[in-house]
């Protein structure tokens, strides 16, 4: 696979020993307020991991690893998908390491490339992204990347989130 670029941040493919690392960063707190918990986000990961319709990347600034980023086929989750998704949706998540400065704006760029990746290699037709209500920065990071707003829908897991989602270009 590529290698994709955007100035210092980049994103390749996850391997198996970049396991330790996603688990050290789902501790974090600030990871949580999006993943939920550690256990949970680490299982979620691990299906993303083993299946072959999903994109799972690791987010880089200056070759170092600092997050993990996921697209999956929304027709792969467990549960009911939000009524505001369309059909043929890919949904993403990302988290940046607790600690790096200017995280909405790496986890934007990082989000905006995943994206790129997604709308450049499959069918999707748009991707979409369950963000908590109580988490601004995340929805901030999706705004930067170029998501719109569509709905609010209750999660079980992160509880009232923001649907945000942004659609394939023309």
């Amino acid at each position: 696979m590529r290698r994709l670029e955007s100035g210092k941040v980049s994103l390749r493919p996850a391997q198996q020993e970049d396991r330790l690392h996603v688990r050290r960063w789902l501790a974090h707190p600030q990871v949580q307020a999006w993943w939920s918990n550690a256990a949970s986000a680490e299982a979620e990961i691990s299906l993303a991991m083993s299946s072959q319709a999903a994109l799972c990347r690791i987010v880089e600034k200056d070759r170092a690893p600092i997050g993990y980023a996921q697209a999956v086929e929304m027709g792969l989750w467990a549960g009911p998908q939000p009524a505001g998704a369309a059909p043929g949706s890919w949904n993403v998540d990302l988290l940046i390491a607790a600690g790096q400065q200017c995280g909405r704006a790496l986890g934007g760029v990082a989000l905006a490339r995943l994206v790129e990746e997604v709308f450049a290699t499959t069918l999707a037709v748009a991707c979409c992204a369950l963000v908590p209500i109580r988490n601004e920065s995340t929805a901030r990071a999706c705004e930067a990347a170029r998501f719109r707003w569509r709905q609010i829908c209750n999660d079980p897991l992160l509880g009232p989130s923001w649907l945000m989602v942004r659609e394939r270009p023309p």
